[in-house]
């Protein structure tokens, strides 16, 4: 069967049996949160910096969007003092059935929810939301087909008036030959969620690429237990490509956001105090054990702001 890339990959996903409604994410590839638990600690951080730019309200949210296993969310709130635990309200939002062990406190929901007052957050979620692929041909981009079952590619139609717009804004192509992945459901996914904003901060975290400087041919990936493989939407690999965050970015703003950055993963940690700073030496000599468990941290921290790796990430975060 050819289908399109983003018809074929909601398919292969998010149908019945599809990849996320079956598989954990983290027996597939690794992430920020199951890198470290510092990552959460510095989303509390964030959470803090928040609650108070509100004058602490007597109900802040944290909403995790493509909450996989709720890691992050259930690990911020065990490092949250019980002041702020008290006032948190936190919703996991993601496609997957709710995992056995989750705090009760954690409301599950396959739905963002309206008049957030606080922190959403979602890391890794924009990069799984599915998108057509555009190639330049003679006669301009059309779109390319992908055969379900094999992952074999061919072209069909001229892109339609609304995709060549997004293209001619947001990834120019310069050659024949050249592709583009059609980024507008990712704008429209996260102007969304800054609608669903009430007051505070939503922050989007994923692979990402700038206007200026777009890959050539796409970044479209799978990945199978723990591995990088060919992309084919059959439902047994997750399908991932890279995100225009500042398209997002424009969108968010469209849709009401009042302030935007856009950033790295690695500025963004270093200003919530993840720094990678080795222990002192002098440590080891009076206190062994608090060395090494010193130095096991900070080479996490340095793994989260890694510019080759993790700290590569794109950061956006935008206010309403």
């Amino acid at each position: 069967m050819w289908l399109t890339w983003r018809a074929a990959t909601q398919h292969a996903l998010y149908a019945e049996g599809g990849f996320y409604l079956r598989e954990r994410p983290s027996g597939h590839f690794r992430t920020s949160v199951g890198a470290s638990p510092a990552f959460a600690e510095a989303v509390l951080a964030l959470l803090v910096e928040v609650d108070a730019e509100l004058k602490t309200p007597p109900v802040l949210d944290l909403v995790d969007i493509g909450a996989g296993e709720g890691v992050l969310v259930s690990h911020v709130l065990d490092a949250a003092d019980p002041g702020l635990r008290d006032r948190l309200r936190v919703t996991a939002v993601d496609l997957s059935l709710r995992p056995a062990g989750l705090a009760e406190s954690i409301t599950w929901s396959a739905v963002i929810p309206s008049g957030i007052t606080g922190l959403a957050i979602a890391n890794e979620w924009l990069d799984n939301i599915p998108l057509d692929v555009a190639e330049q041909t003679p006669d301009g981009p059309h779109l390319v087909m992908v055969n379900v079952r094999t992952g074999e590619e061919r072209l069909g139609e001229p892109i339609g008036a609304a995709d060549r717009e997004w293209i001619d804004r947001w990834w120019p192509l310069s050659c024949v030959g050249s592709r583009a992945e059609i980024g507008h459901p990712r704008d429209a996914a996260w102007a969304s969620v800054i609608q669903r904003l009430a007051r505070g901060c939503a922050v989007a975290v994923d692979y990402a690429h700038p206007v200026d400087n777009r890959p050539a041919h796409g970044t479209l990936t799978g990945y199978r237990d723990g591995s990088v493989v060919t992309p084919v939407p059959d439902g047994t690999c997750d399908i991932t490509a890279h995100v225009a965050l500042d398209a997002c970015a424009a969108a968010g703003e469209r849709a009401g956001a009042i302030s935007t950055a856009l950033s790295t993963q690695r500025d963004a940690l270093r200003a919530l105090g993840i720094t990678g700073a080795r222990p002192p030496l002098d440590l080891a000599g009076h206190d062994p054990s608090g060395y090494l468990r010193a130095l096991a941290r900070a080479s996490e921290e340095a793994e989260l702001i890694d510019p080759r790796g993790l700290g590569g990430f794109g950061w956006l975060s935008q206010t309403r």
